[in-house]
């Protein structure tokens, strides 16, 4: 069987896993909380005053619930996640009216980073400051209710995965476009990589005091690949490295960062993700993974395949032979290749895979 039709396959398995996981199943985790920005968030900015939206076709359309504000044509990499250890899909937190589920919630919201600063020229977002000040309030205002003590409650978020990807609008908005802000001119490259490691630290560390104890985080992808700045430069491969290098320098100084969390705070595990080689050889090898297209746009964009899809136009017929779907954004089928290797493969989340964590 070829890649593509593996890929195929395995997409319509795991929708009716989903389906089964409705009947009966027990969970391999209590619970997944997310964390992120626009390549996580499931839905949390449809509720929020900003541009930054995905809650229109054709976002969405192989989605069982269609436009539900994910930024693909599909499901995310966390959605994945939920259908290994056999949850349901964590709803975003801001869409929760009634009874907390005890099953996960996303915190995720597009445009915004790791500095307080970034997704504001789009209007309001959830920094990840602000997304970890909701997990507080829901640890210690909507969750308590459904335990019979602290120490069940306590149990409950140390056995839970909790899954980050941020900084990436960090990078874009702040400092690889200087009209936007000034940053660039303020920092060198590894003098910003280390501002936003030094904040990120701060982030894990109350995430670790509020209970959470096996933390994924995912490095960021290889920027300079992605439609939105190789349309921008002249290449001479598919990628433009200048950009990929400003990146790189937040990508080592965050294994080293994980490293020093899990051995200076008791009963950690923080895991890398290690979805930058995997982004870099999908884009310069689509065959080896069964896409036909590595580096344009499944969807019709704004600015020539270099931004968002244009609300209601029709995407390709295809989407599972393309990685990405728009400008900035990969398919369902990249979140799969990567949420299955995380599960399963201690190489790429290092040094322990879903499934060790799981078994630990």
């Amino acid at each position: 069987m070829s890649s593509s039709k593996l890929i195929s396959c395995n997409i319509l398995l795991f929708s009716f896993h989903q389906f089964l996981l409705l009947i009966h199943t027990k969970p391999l985790v209590p619970a997944l909380y997310v964390f992120g920005d626009s390549l996580f968030d499931s839905g949390n900015n449809n509720l929020l005053p900003t541009i930054a939206k995905a809650n229109f076709p054709p976002y969405g359309q192989n989605f069982v619930q269609r436009f539900t504000g994910r930024f693909t044509n599909g499901r995310t990499l966390p959605d994945f996640i939920a259908e290994f250890v056999e949850l349901p899909y964590p709803p975003p937190y801001l869409g929760v009216h009634e009874s907390i589920p005890l099953t996960g919630l996303n915190y995720a919201s597009s445009a915004c980073g790791i500095l307080p600063q970034t997704g504001t020229i789009f209007g309001k977002c959830l920094s990840l400051g602000e997304q970890i000040d909701l997990f507080k309030l829901t640890i210690e205002s909507k969750l308590p209710t459904h335990f019979k003590s602290s120490e069940e409650l306590s149990k409950h978020i140390a056995d839970s995965i909790f899954i980050l990807t941020i900084g990436s609008n960090d990078y874009i908005q702040n400092y690889l476009e200087p009209t936007v802000f000034s940053t660039s001119h303020d920092y060198d490259p590894q003098s910003f990589a280390q501002l936003l490691i030094d904040a990120l630290s701060n982030h894990f560390q109350r995430l670790y005091k509020i209970g959470a104890r096996k933390i994924i985080m995912h490095e960021i992808g290889p920027l300079g690949c992605i439609p939105h700045y190789t349309r921008k430069y002249e290449l001479t491969g598919k990628c433009h490295e200048e950009t990929n290098q400003i990146v790189s320098y937040f990508n080592h100084k965050l294994h080293e960062l994980l490293q020093s969390l899990t051995s200076t705070l008791q009963g950690s595990v923080f895991v890398l993700a290690r979805i930058n080689s995997l982004s870099y050889d999908v884009i310069n090898n689509p065959s080896k993974y069964g896409y036909s297209d590595g580096s344009n746009p499944c969807c019709t964009t704004w600015g020539n395949g270099s931004a968002a899809c244009i609300p209601w136009l029709e995407a390709c017929p295809n989407p599972n032979q393309h990685f990405f779907w728009d400008g900035y954004h990969n398919t369902e089928t990249g979140n799969l290749v990567a949420a299955s290797l995380c599960f399963n493969n201690a190489q790429f989340c290092t040094p322990f895979s879903i499934r060790d964590l799981i078994q630990n």
